[in-house]
């Protein structure tokens, strides 16, 4: 059964960083793409950044140039640095892999950013 474990949220100042860890149960070479997402309360959960198996990356527009997602195919680990937090950064994090069909999610991770 696959797994994704998401580390590493906690709450941070308005400017601070984090970085989000996401342990997956089997090797990343196996999924068509993995990414993050993000849920703030009351809104719909929201793509934030994708990484292929070739490790080709992209991100939405309200985190480019401050998130970078990142993957380490030997700890089968995949990361998003983030930096030049805001407050409208406050939201539960998701770790998401596809092996199409199926998309897998992790439990989320809580990162709060206080202005």
């Amino acid at each position: 059964q696959v797994q994704l474990v998401e580390s590493g949220g906690g709450l941070v100042q308005s400017g601070g960083s984090l970085r989000l860890s996401c342990a997956a149960s089997e090797s990343m070479f196996s999924y068509n793409h993995m990414g993050w997402y993000r849920q703030a309360p009351g809104k719909q959960r929201e793509w934030v950044a994708i990484i292929t198996v070739g490790s080709t990356t992209n991100y939405a527009d309200s985190v480019k140039g401050r998130f970078t997602i990142s993957r380490d195919n030997a700890k089968n680990t995949m990361y998003l640095q983030m930096n030049s937090l805001k407050p409208e950064d406050t939201a539960v994090y998701y770790c998401h892999a596809q092996r199409f069909p199926v998309d897998y999610w992790g439990q989320g991770t809580q990162v709060t950013v206080s202005s």
